[in-house]
């Protein structure tokens, strides 16, 4: 029997993340961070060497590691090591749209989502959720916002961490991305028939969290 499952989609900055935090907690549903699962994935081959062409090295390493998601008040442990908050800086979102292309990466992670969601309800975000993790997901939402605004949400983020980019190079890296996510071979983002698009250029986090609420209360009563 699937498990109930709010899948959210769509490009890089369009507040996916923090939406999806936000309606796990309002709805007391277990939150999955899919991006940041393969950005650890994605930083750990990278640290060790591993080409993302590699297929066996890439299994044999995926079948030996360690993966440990939100235990205690952090998001993402790998052999023992907290990758939390190594795997937010800019440099790993390109590594990860990398790595993601690799079908072992991909079959791995999907095994360990439907593992963990089918345990517990669960609100997921990433890219492919609605279309290849979970097409069954009880409730599909697909959430966007043009380049420019994406552009000034992560310029604003590098900022409060130190990290100092230009807009104009945010904006060509969040473009670059949108395009490789969009053409990759494998599981590339776009919308699943079934999705509820929803703009955030202009509507609040809380607005857009009570939308998707009361839409999967609606699920839930049917």
């Amino acid at each position: 029997m699937t498990p109930k499952v709010i899948a959210i989609d769509g490009p890089s900055g369009s507040g996916k993340s923090t939406v999806a935090k936000s309606l796990a907690q309002e709805l007391n549903l277990t939150y999955l961070d899919t991006g940041a699962m393969f950005r650890a994935i994605a930083l750990v081959l990278n640290e060790a060497g591993i080409e993302a062409s590699a297929d066996d090295t890439i299994e044999e390493f995926l079948g030996k590691m360690q993966f440990d998601y939100g235990r205690d008040e952090n998001l993402v442990y790998i052999n023992q090591e907290n990758l939390t908050e190594k795997i937010r800086e800019h440099s790993v979102s390109k590594l990860a749209s990398i790595y993601s292309q690799n079908k072992k990466v991909r079959s791995y992670l999907k095994e360990l989502q439907r593992k963990i969601a089918s345990e517990r309800e669960s609100v997921l975000e990433g890219r492919d959720i609605g279309t290849v993790i979970f097409p069954d997901a009880s409730l599909k939402i697909y959430l966007t916002a043009t380049s420019e605004v994406r552009a000034k949400r992560r310029y604003l983020e590098l900022l409060e961490k130190g990290e100092s980019f230009s807009l104009e190079k945010i904006m060509a890296d969040i473009e670059k991305r949108d395009f490789e996510d969009k053409n990759r071979e494998i599981a590339p983002l776009k919308k699943a028939k079934d999705a509820i698009q929803i703009d955030s250029d202009k509507p609040t986090i809380e607005e857009i969290v009570k939308q998707i609420s009361i839409l999967y209360s609606k699920v839930k009563v049917s």
